[in-house]
């Protein structure tokens, strides 16, 4: 799912952004320059922030995400194919999400914080 799907998935949920931040340079960080990115942030009123050349520690919730990612999704087995791979990975995002303790949020998995998960209120 690309960087405007992410969007419309939360949006579909409830979750309202109000900025996003992103790196600077890579290709890893091409998609928050492209045009369709631009455009639908000025369609939702979203700012784009960047971090600081050279300061990891801006992005580090997300490095560390990533890390976690790797080590227990990317590279814990390989994959039959790519179905097969995104098939793991929805599972593992799910269970990080929604089961697995996160000591940052006093052992409470991420979706406990998001309050209109189900689509319950508007």
């Amino acid at each position: 799912m690309g960087t405007a799907g992410v969007t419309r998935f939360r949006g579909q949920r409830g979750i309202r952004e109000y900025s996003v931040v992103s790196g600077n340079a890579g290709s890893h960080s091409s998609c928050y320059r492209s045009r369709l990115w631009k455009a639908l942030c000025l369609e939702s009123s979203i700012k784009h922030r960047r971090t600081r050349p050279y300061r990891p520690q801006t992005n580090g919730k997300v490095e560390r995400f990533h890390r976690t990612l790797t080590i227990e999704w990317a590279y814990v087995r390989r994959y039959p194919s790519e179905a097969a791979r995104v098939r793991a990975l929805r599972k593992w995002l799910h269970l990080y999400n929604h089961h697995r303790t996160h000591t940052a949020l006093g052992g409470l998995p991420p979706a406990s914080r998001v309050t209109n998960l189900s689509g319950q209120y508007s």
